[in-house]
């Protein structure tokens, strides 16, 4: 048995070394993968609490409460002055992260304290008044009563907020992670104008331990497809690792012109183009005071359609995927006011600070040829719609004109509008700390342009309000898209170079073939022309990377930047979520955007996959998957131990069983998890990559942890048993006995024990907190038994008391001796028989038999811990925090938190456990329950990483067979001998 010993030394090696390298390449993603560039916001708090709210508007007023938010010394501390703004926090959060979004929106409104700014003088705009709910730092993504409640309460505080209005009033409501799962839950409500959430999963719960939780986003999604309100999702992209920012995309499944939803990303909202943390969402300076800016336009439209709400949405969080409104308006030039000045057939328009009175209008011809895409770089100036927070005076149109000599001109439609980042030279971008001033930024125009057929046709460029700052750039390019047909294994052990020629202002590359998931990582390095030429390019050249239609995030190409790798990541798809689209999570683009013709320009590029990246991916996304593989692997562990003593062999050790796992089992699994991982399987089951070849080493990669940790989890468990068994070895106890039947009053006191553990939790306590203590309690039998080895035997031999046939055959210890026979006569065995001289030896047996059985259950129970601590984490929190009256019965009534069948087998298993019953073995009853313990495993394999709770409902419905089956009739007849 040395080999199997070795290897499981080995596969607990591999497994810490593992672990220690996914930790460490998660830590990464923040300073590597997405970097974050948030200016630190500012404010001077106070928070009103609003006392009227009681219990006579809802009956959580002892558990919950409400503030109003107020800017001291820039409004009045009490009095309402407009709209209601409801901030709902999430996870943990807190009433006081509202502080930041209301006192940006508090000091736009007003240009100083108690004083309008001119821009929102008009009748139509309001001060925001923004109340924010307390809710005691709650753990809601873990368990679905307090989603219940929460809900409950937000519903009965809007209703409070409107009491406090004239009619017609509408709500705004904003929420932040949890908070948005409580605010879609809201609807529909004819009183929410409009929501806004942040970093807030909408597909998929991050902690899958709850079925209740499940069960609220499977509507939170049918709300979504169905309720006019507009809503708009914030991401921070991979930055956040809290919750991953592919769930955070709005599934859309009606178009726009029904139904309002939007999601957009931190890394191409314009304004911002940064990372943000799950935390930083809420005062990241660039984000927070669009977020305040939208709510203020909002209320001025609040009473108008979903379809107007939502552009007042658009117009201040825009990530450029579509067109602003405005953009394709069909107006007329008078070419005969102002200078006006021809440029040849090649040449492109480049102004550099420019400076002159009055207007200015440069005609470039449009080259003869197909596929032409003129494109216009204008920095910090406007082109009507869009424009930088504060631009300069500098204003750019354009039109496109198609006769001499000139009269009129139509302005000319654009196919991109947007406004994108201008790296400063020689720093990082994002910069550390600081990110982009709201008056940065970079407008394109891009539109496909056709040359006349019978005359030259040109595009105009009227320039106005130039007093030296910023510059334009313009000129034409082909419109041609670079398709490469590489895939990700042309990549994965090797890099692929390709190489560019043409005008630098706009180069696109499309991949195809490449997958668009979170779960893959790619590295590129850029070659530019002549880098020396940077360092006097009027526009450095940038790298747009575009995998979703919500999803778009911006690289420096400057070679005079702290050089950091190009990791190009995406959210298009991900583990156990359902494609939106056919081709959904397949390809992406690349657009490279330039302004300089000498050298500064994308000459080349190398791709190839980032492993380092691409763990750190993993890591977050399998956490619970690894929890659920856990069990399923004990469950094998649990069968092995079965059927050797149902077969009459020696009950084995954990070791025993887990050298067994190593040296036969795991062999078989591993080509087996890859052979599963290329079937087509659905997104929920399995790993949820639906057969995707890139991902089959995920499966044989997790099975290796997940058996490594379960050795160490052993090591660790076991040791504390033996410890507290050398401990409880030292005290006095009273001397060994001829163990005996079971009393009467005994079973009694039993049975009323657990009736009132039933009773506790139908009215209070979740059946987590139940299985916790059947956990130590078990513990504590496992710890009781193992003193026995370190308590001096007895001189007198004392033999064992036989039970009836049906519950007396223990099976011998892992080293080999034999079974105790059972004896039908009721008399115990006289001195001189073979059995009676054999008895202190059969005596160690039946002990080492009973131990490893109880040892592998408390195996089992200890990897269902995970799935049962977080809700139990959540009512001692709630217990702590609100009192007791807060969880009494709960505010969603009889939720699965007080479902009594989970816990119940246990109950009885642990009880019979520690009254000496064996687990596995009976005589005269069936042994097919133990393959139940297949098909437990079965279920933690496939359905268990995608819903933890399955798994533990499924061990639960084992666990049962096996009372109901293998020990029912002994355990109620009373017929158990103490060991």
């Amino acid at each position: 048995m040395r080999s199997p010993f070795v290897v499981l030394v080995f596969i607990s090696v591999f497994s810490l070394s593992c672990v220690f390298l996914l930790y460490h390449a998660g830590s990464d993603i923040i300073s590597s993968l997405s970097p974050q560039g948030c200016r630190m916001s500012w404010m001077s708090p106070s928070y009103v609490l609003q006392a009227a709210f009681n219990d006579r508007w809802t009956p959580l007023a002892s558990r919950y409460s409400l503030y109003l938010y107020r800017e001291v010394g820039w409004e009045s501390p009490s009095e309402l002055h407009g709209s209601p703004v409801l901030f709902i926090p999430g996870n943990a959060g807190s009433s006081h992260q509202v502080r930041s979004i209301a006192s940006s929106a508090t000091r736009q409104f007003f240009s100083s304290p108690y004083h309008i700014s001119s821009e929102f003088e008009s009748h139509s705009y309001k001060h925001l008044d923004f109340f924010a709910l307390e809710f005691n730092e709650d753990l809601s993504a873990f368990h679905g009563p307090t989603l219940d409640a929460e809900t409950s309460y937000a519903r009965a505080a809007i209703s409070y907020i409107l009491a406090l209005y004239p009619e017609p009033t509408s709500v705004i409501v904003l929420a932040h992670s949890m908070g948005g799962t409580v605010a879609t839950a809201l609807l529909p409500h004819p009183n929410i104008s409009a929501i806004i959430t942040m970093s807030t999963p909408h597909k998929l719960p991050p902690a899958r331990l709850d079925r209740r939780v499940d069960t609220i986003f499977a509507s939170n999604r049918r709300i979504l497809a169905e309720d006019p309100t507009p809503i708009i999702s914030l991401c921070g992209g991979a930055t956040d690792l809290l919750v991953p920012a592919e769930s955070c995309i709005i599934p859309v499944s009606k178009p726009m012109q029904e139904t309002y939803r939007r999601t957009v990303f931190t890394s191409a909202l314009e304004g911002a183009w940064t990372g943000v943390g799950h935390k930083e969402m809420v005062w990241c300076h660039q984000v927070r005071w669009r977020i305040a800016r939208a709510a203020i336009e909002l209320a001025a439209v609040s009473q108008s359609s979903p379809t107007e709400r939502g552009k007042a949405l658009d117009r201040w969080l825009r990530d450029g995927h579509t067109l602003p409104e405005g953009a394709t308006r069909t107006s007329s030039f008078d070419v005969n006011g102002g200078e006006v000045e021809y440029l040849g057939a090649s040449s492109s328009l480049v102004l550099r600070q420019p400076s002159f009175s009055g207007s200015r209008t440069y005609f470039l011809p449009i080259p003869l040829q197909p596929r032409t895409k003129f494109t216009l770089y204008l920095s910090r100036g406007s082109l009507a719609p869009i424009s930088p927070h504060t631009p300069l005076p500098l204003r750019v149109s354009v039109f496109q004109c198609s006769r001499s000599p000139f009269e009129t001109c139509t302005n000319l439609s654009p196919t991109v509008l947007k406004l994108v980042p201008e790296p400063i030279a020689g720093m990082s971008f994002p910069v550390p700390d600081e990110g982009t001033d709201e008056s940065e930024g970079v407008v394109v125009f891009a539109a496909d342009v056709e040359a006349g057929r019978e005359e030259q046709s040109y595009v105009a460029v009227h320039v106005e309000g130039a007093d030296g700052r910023g510059w334009i750039v313009a000129g034409f390019s082909s419109a041609d898209v670079v398709v490469s047909d590489i895939g990700v294994l042309d990549l994965a052990w090797s890099r692929v170079k390709l190489h560019f020629s043409g005008s630098p202002l706009w180069t696109q590359v499309s991949f195809p073939k490449l997958l668009s998931s979170s779960l893959l990582v790619y590295r590129l390095t850029p070659q530019l022309k002549d880098e020396s030429s940077c360092s006097d390019a009027q526009f450095v050249p940038i790298l747009q990377h575009t995998s979703h239609q919500s999803e778009t995030h911006y690289f420096s190409l400057d070679p005079h930047s702290p050089r950091k790798p190009i990791l190009l990541h995406s959210h298009a798809s991900g583990p156990f979520l359902p494609p939106t689209a056919p081709a959904a999570g397949k390809g992406f683009n690349l657009t490279v955007y330039s302004s300089d013709e000498r050298g500064c320009a994308l000459e080349s590029m190398v791709l190839t996959v980032d492993w380092w990246g691409s763990l750190g991916r993993w890591a977050g996304r399998y956490a619970q998957a690894a929890v659920a593989w856990g069990v399923g692997i004990c469950a094998l562990i649990l069968h092995y131990a079965w059927s050797v003593t149902e077969a009459g062999g020696p009950s084995p050790s954990i070791v025993h069983s887990l050298a067994h796992i190593v040296s036969y089992v795991l062999p078989r699994l591993l080509p087996a998890s890859i052979v599963i991982s290329l079937l087509p399987l659905p997104e929920s089951l399995w790993l949820g990559n639906a057969g995707e070849p890139a991902f089959a080493i995920i499966a044989p990669i997790l099975l290796g942890v997940t058996v490594g940790l379960i050795a160490i989890t052993w090591v660790v468990v076991g040791g504390l048993v033996q410890l507290v068994g050398r401990i409880t070895a030292f005290f006095p106890r009273r001397a060994l006995r001829a163990p005996r039947p079971r009393e009467t009053s005994s079973r009694r006191n039993a049975l009323l024990s657990m009736g009132l553990v039933v009773f506790l939790i139908i009215v209070i306590i979740p059946w987590q907190v139940a299985f916790l203590c059947a956990w130590i309690y078990h513990f504590y039998t496992c710890a009781a038994n193992a003193s026995l080895a370190f308590y001096p035997a007895p001189s007198t031999a004392i033999s064992l008391i036989p039970r009836q046939a049906s519950s007396s055959n223990f099976p011998t210890s892992a080293h080999g001796a034999s079974r105790v026979s059972s004896s039908p006569s009721s008399q115990p065995p006289s001195p001189s028989s073979p059995s009676l001289r054999d008895a202190p030896a059969a005596d160690a047996n039946v002990l080492d038999a009973k131990h490893n059985q109880d040892q592998h259950l408390l195996l089992i129970m200890a990897w269902l811990l995970p799935i049962a601590a977080p809700v139990l984490v959540v009512w001692v929190r709630t217990v702590a925090g609100s009192g007791i009256r807060a969880v009494w019965g709960s505010a969603s009534g009889w939720g699965p938190d007080r479902n009594v069948l989970i816990v119940a087998p246990w109950l009885v298993l642990v009880e019979w456990a520690g009254s000496g019953g064996s687990l596995f073995t009976q005589a005269g009853i069936l042994s097919w329950p133990r393959h139940a313990v297949l098909a437990l495993a079965f279920t933690a394999f496939f359905a268990g990483p995608r819903a933890p709770y399955i798994v533990f409902e499924a061990a639960s419905v084992v666990m049962a067979l096996l009372v109901l089956v293998k020990i029912g009739r002994g355990y109620w007849s009373g017929e158990i001998t103490s060991l």
